[in-house]
């Protein structure tokens, strides 16, 4: 009877696991969108959430185009420099381009300062430290280590 009852167990655990997740596109079935696509859903998002007017939804559709452009040629050539050499970067080669990367950070933050009013430009900072800590967090979950703790700005 015991033995039935294990059975039982097991075949009920298999086949739930065995279930197709419903809902969830893969990603390679997915057709890509172009940048401009892209760029739009961006933008509407943006306007969405920090209710920008007209001629703020021209400039950051400006800005957006240029991260755009830019993270496209950072992806190429980091697919570029991969093939061809397997090496790590120097520690210099690292230091230059996270110094780099906040220099940009620190130019952007400038020019959204310039483009969204105190209200906006403290929601759009509060999103962009949303999606840092959720993007840290995947990353810890799909290197097998535990993600630290979100700390909040006051």
């Amino acid at each position: 009877m015991k033995k039935l009852f294990i059975v039982a167990l097991l075949v009920v655990g298999m086949t739930s696991f065995a279930q197709e997740k419903q809902g969830r596109m893969e990603r390679t079935s997915m057709e890509k969108m172009t940048p401009e696509q892209r760029n739009q859903l961006q933008l509407k998002k943006m306007t969405l959430a920090l209710d920008l007017n007209a001629s703020q939804q021209k400039e950051m559709s400006k800005i957006i185009a240029e991260q755009s452009t830019t993270r496209e040629a950072r992806i190429a050539e980091r697919k570029a420099t991969k093939e061809a050499t397997k090496k790590q970067l120097t520690s210099e080669e690292r230091f230059a381009k996270r110094n780099q990367m906040l220099d940009d950070q620190i130019v952007m933050k400038e020019r959204m300062k310039k483009i969204l009013s105190q209200d906006q430009f403290k929601k759009w900072d509060e999103m962009k430290g949303k999606k840092h800590y959720r993007m840290n967090q995947r990353r810890a979950q799909h290197n097998g280590r535990k993600a630290a703790n979100r700390v909040d700005k006051k």
